[in-house]
């Protein structure tokens, strides 16, 4: 598996796989050695059929269009075989095409080219599944976190306690907005408020309020085109900062102690990446809120003083009751029900740990058979329902008068 760097990952909203990794591939492409004088994107699949509300076309634009006139063309009718989320670059002089690429924005920002060979990012984890892992951790007497200590190297710990101060400063911003998200459905951010209201509630209220309050904020700031952190993508980073947050602040856990839970919450998004897909337009949004919520169950787990095998059932289940669930962003914004999937699923998280730290651990169904599982459901699922913008709550939607 590829290092937590290319996981968490700091960048622009609102989508990873739909501005994210459009932008680095402009950047590559725009890199190449030849000199043309005018561009041509092609956008395929899910990228043409929800890149508007996506910003994908601005994301390119803002690389390409100082150098040369671009133009952006959309064939949402066209899905190449790969991955739903194809590009063709073409670099053009005199109206020829004198340079083609033709690549896949894979889900959290990652790219990958069938031909021409990207750079794959170094492989430093031996293993790739819990049950691995797990039996590791019993055979050496250490947990998740160590594991990624011990291929990741040292180094990893600075890396995590910047993707924290992100993920702090995001919850901030957030909080601290108000007004009315970009892109016409006329959303208007919640999170100051529920945040405010929390005051007024009791302790159990008090704590569900903020929990939500915190991803709201994340999702907000991700839906406006903000900064945020992949966790293990944009439309759902909202998740495990807000559980890591909520616990951090009414807990009172070290800074350390939240950084080894990211570290283990990566462990778990990553072999979820590894094996099956954390991309929306592939396996719907199971890959992406369902495998935030298990990477945020897992973390909160692992605070409580979790063993190896009751973390891994909190992921599980976490991961599990979010199977089937679809990509149908409204008017291919990242807004409707993105963002309040993001606040509930914190709250499951939270709760998957509670049950999970209550049980002795066992559990009949894997991590990994969740995850093996997950990927079957998604190519299962007809495309409407894996970010088109065509299906399910985005089909015949009627805009506010």
């Amino acid at each position: 598996m590829e290092s937590l760097k290319e996981l968490y990952k700091i960048g622009s909203g609102p989508s990873s796989s739909h501005t994210m990794g459009p932008k680095k591939a402009a950047e590559l492409f725009a890199s190449h050695p030849t000199l043309p004088d005018a561009y041509r994107v092609t956008l395929y699949g899910s990228l043409a059929a929800t890149g508007k509300g996506h910003l994908t076309d601005a994301a390119i634009l803002a690389v390409l269009a100082p150098l040369a006139p671009t133009e952006i063309v959309w064939r949402p009718d066209i899905t190449l075989p790969f991955h739903p989320n194809g590009m063709l670059f073409e670099g053009l002089k005199q109206g020829e095409t004198i340079d083609r690429w033709t690549v896949y924005s894979v889900g959290g920002g990652a790219l990958a080219d069938e031909r021409t060979g990207i750079a794959r990012p170094e492989r430093v984890y031996g293993m790739t599944t819990i049950a691995e892992i797990k039996e590791w951790c019993y055979r050496e007497g250490k947990t998740y976190w160590e594991y990624v200590n011990d291929c990741e190297g040292p180094e990893i710990w600075d890396y995590l306690d910047t993707i924290w101060t992100s993920m702090c400063d995001t919850i901030q911003r957030g909080l601290n907005n108000d007004g009315v998200l970009p892109g016409g459905l006329k959303v208007a951010r919640k999170a100051s408020t529920y945040m405010v209201k929390s005051q007024s509630y009791n302790d159990s209220l008090r704590s569900r309020a903020r929990i939500y309050a915190y991803a709201l904020a994340t999702a907000e700031e991700n839906a406006s085109g903000g900064t945020v952190v992949t966790a293990p993508t944009c439309g759902s980073s909202g998740v495990v900062p807000a559980v890591l947050y909520h616990l951090a602040t009414s807990r009172d856990f070290l800074r350390i102690r939240i950084l080894r839970a990211l570290a283990t919450a990566g462990l778990f998004g990553n072999v979820a990446k590894t094996n099956s897909s954390i991309s929306g337009a592939e396996v719907g949004c199971q890959g992406e809120v369902g495998v935030a919520c298990a990477m945020a169950a897992a973390a909160a787990c692992q605070l409580f003083g979790g063993t190896p095998s009751q973390i891994e059932y909190a992921a599980e289940m976490a991961l599990e009751h979010h199977l089937g669930l679809t990509c149908d962003p409204v008017c291919g914004l990242v807004q409707v029900p993105c963002i309040e999937r993001n606040a509930v699923a914190a709250a499951r998280a939270l709760d998957a740990n509670i049950y999970a730290t209550l049980s002795d651990g066992s559990h009949m169904v894997s991590y990994d058979r969740v995850v093996e599982v997950m990927k079957q459901t998604g190519h299962d699922l007809p495309s409407l329902y894996r970010e088109t913008g065509e299906g399910g709550l985005a089909r015949d939607y009627t805009p506010r008068t």
